[in-house]
């Protein structure tokens, strides 16, 4: 008989040969996050963890040989026993978790009794799923906006892994002389927090003359904040969810009507219902 554990995993496999809709998203988050990694955490409790695959990707994140040689790690004289600098190299390929994979990694080695191994590769599987939500949400943005063209080599979308509570997405619209528009779309509790502050605050409904750099406004329905700064131009912030957010950025723009129509061009909705946001 499988477990409770195998059972939950086996549903999200399944799942994932159709990941168009974002009930299944939700249910991804509530299973992933509640069912299966509180089951591994409580084994944790009473069982020592086998923690060798972690230990493998935190010497991938940079503790690599290279920074171990001292002084002279990077010099290109290795006369006294160090490397020579760098010539070449083509970097490293970015490759997101595979998801399957990993949620069957997961299921083995809780079966084992490895339970360190169980909860890395369930964190894998949701990183996985994560920049598989970001590269969506990615390709859905606009090739142009306002007359700008999209910046593809300064397309962006990263996540730290901890439970949908990192991921960000990040694409900027040029027209090459010195205007620009960016969208930053992202889960940040700082950042929402900082936001939560300028809706709370009274200032801005008591000033009603005179230039002010911030103010309360919508954008398809949407609270917002917009600022604008003589040295960075418009920034213009909106909430979409619990802890999602949208901020745009614009550079040399004519007039607010001009932002807020270049940020219009942006489905909102959309992004809302990939993200899982009500």
């Amino acid at each position: 008989m499988k477990t409770r554990f195998g059972c939950a995993l086996c549903a999200i496999i399944l799942g994932l040969s159709f990941p168009s809709s974002s009930q299944f998203l939700n249910k991804l988050k509530q299973k992933a996050e509640n069912k299966l990694e509180n089951q591994v955490d409580k084994s944790l409790g009473t069982s020592q963890p086998n923690q060798t695959q972690g230990q493998g990707n935190t010497n991938s994140s940079g503790t690599g040989t290279n920074g171990g040689n001292g002084t002279n790690g990077n010099s290109s004289n290795n006369s006294g026993g160090g490397l020579s600098q760098n010539q070449g190299g083509g970097g490293l390929i970015s490759t997101p978790p595979d998801v399957n994979q990993n949620l069957s990694d997961a299921e083995s080695a809780y079966k084992g009794g490895k339970y360190g191994d169980a909860r890395y590769s369930i964190q894998q599987a949701m990183l996985g799923v994560e920049l598989e939500i970001g590269n969506k949400i990615l390709k859905s943005l606009p090739e142009t906006v306002s007359g700008l063209g999209k910046d593809a080599p300064s397309d962006q979308v990263t996540s730290t892994g901890s439970g949908w509570a990192g991921l960000t997405i990040v694409r900027k619209y040029t027209d090459g002389k010195g205007k620009d528009f960016r969208t930053t779309i992202a889960n940040n509790a700082i950042w929402m927090s900082a936001l939560n502050t300028y809706f709370n605050s009274a200032g801005y409904a008591q000033q009603t003359g005179g230039q002010q750099n911030w103010k309360q406004t919508k954008l398809k329905g949407n609270r917002a904040i917009i600022e604008y700064d003589q040295s960075s131009g418009y920034k213009l912030s909106v909430p979409i969810g619990q802890s999602s957010l949208i901020v745009f950025e614009g550079v040399s723009f004519a007039n607010e009507n001009d932002m807020m129509s270049a940020a219009n061009t942006i489905d909102i909705d959309g992004i809302k219902s990939m993200l899982g946001e009500q």
